[in-house]
């Protein structure tokens, strides 16, 4: 059994017209020679990613999903700007190949980065992938500080100054996530207007020192090294990456991060292996990133609840299409469980118990 992540086969109702992606890949790529393999990777709830590979060449090809998107969502355009402008500076992202806006042919746009093979972690640690406490430590402390790195870029200086607009970005992003869970929400799940009250009333300054956030930095989507699995060499899904509030990426983060001593409810939302021995927590993961980037934060407690907010959003909207029967993944039919609980996490943010 590899630990090194690897596809699958093309869901029911997700495959790509075989030729047509063939002819667009050999008439854009040069140097592709061979036969055309298409896979997919399974674990992923937005943007739908393809496995390709022709001859020797390993690929990946994102496109949107299936069904009702939201608005400003899944802008394939949008990611591989991003990815074309950060690579020559900061190669952890995948290099960038190919974009299409022809929706002749698969009905959306679409583009196709170099594939980063190595180790995703998923809910638990990989049969054959063994850290010990001290290294579960040192592979936080990796992430926080290549986190650190991202946020210390000259965004201006590599060509992203429009990409997106630091003043305003708090109050824009708990507006536009409240208005998204709005719109997505089903009859079978909380409300959820104390918290975006709560939101609204206590969302803090915008940060003196924006930079580029990744919004969706967490560990499966990290790529680590399969020589050495404290070494993180790439990181993906840079569909959400804007110009904002680095303490907003971090709260984020914190969304997705389950403690070991975290109540029962929270570890059923656990989908990485946060709570293996020396892993850190997230109050050590917040004073950690303080002392790397030397950014104060006075008050995280907004940060995370924004952060498990948000993920309730992500879920909602994903469990939106679900609930209308514009996707058949059957994963997502346990989402409306998730978004019940992260209310409940967000609740007890509200309340006092934070980070």
């Amino acid at each position: 059994m590899t630990i090194v992540d690897e596809p699958a086969e093309i869901r029911e109702g997700e495959a790509l017209d075989h030729s047509a992606v063939e002819t667009f890949l050999k008439d854009t790529i040069k140097g592709l020679d061979g036969a055309l393999d298409i896979k997919q990777f399974p674990s992923g709830f937005s943007n739908l990613t393809y496995f390709i590979r022709v001859g020797n060449r390993e690929m990946i090809l994102r496109r949107p999903p299936f069904g009702k998107k939201a608005k400003t969502a899944h802008d394939m355009n949008r990611e591989f700007k991003i990815l074309s402008a950060l690579y020559p500076v900061f190669p952890y992202c995948p290099k960038p190949l190919a974009y299409c806006q022809d929706e002749s042919i698969m009905g959306c746009p679409f583009y196709v980065m170099e594939r980063i093979g190595g180790i995703i972690l998923r809910k638990d640690l990989p049969p054959g992938l063994n850290l010990s406490p001290g290294k579960a430590r040192l592979l936080c402390e990796n992430m926080i500080d290549l986190q650190c790195r991202l946020h210390s870029l000259d965004y201006n200086a590599i060509g992203l100054g429009d990409f997106g607009k630091p003043e305003g970005y708090v109050k824009r992003q708990v507006d536009g996530w409240s208005k998204r869970y709005r719109d997505a929400r089903t009859p079978d799940v909380p409300d959820f207007e104390p918290i975006m009250a709560w939101l609204d009333k206590n969302q803090l300054p915008d940060s003196q020192a924006p930079g580029i956030v990744h919004n969706d930095y967490k560990f499966d989507n990290l790529v680590l090294n399969p020589d050495n699995p404290l070494e993180i060499i790439g990181i993906l899904d840079w569909e959400m990456a804007t110009i904002g509030d680095p303490l907003m990426d971090l709260g984020n983060s914190m969304g997705y991060w389950i403690n070991r001593d975290d109540p029962e409810e929270a570890q059923m939302l656990r989908l990485m292996p946060t709570t293996a021995d020396g892993m850190l927590t997230r109050k050590e993961l917040v004073n950690l990133y303080m002392e790397k980037s030397g950014r104060k934060i006075k008050n995280f407690d907004f940060y995370y609840c924004f952060g498990l907010f948000r993920l309730a959003v992500i879920a909602q909207q994903i469990y939106y299409r679900y609930f209308h029967g514009q996707t058949k993944d059957k994963r997502f039919a346990r989402l409306a469980f998730a978004v019940a609980f992260l209310e409940k996490g967000a609740v007890r943010v509200m309340e006092g118990d934070g980070v």
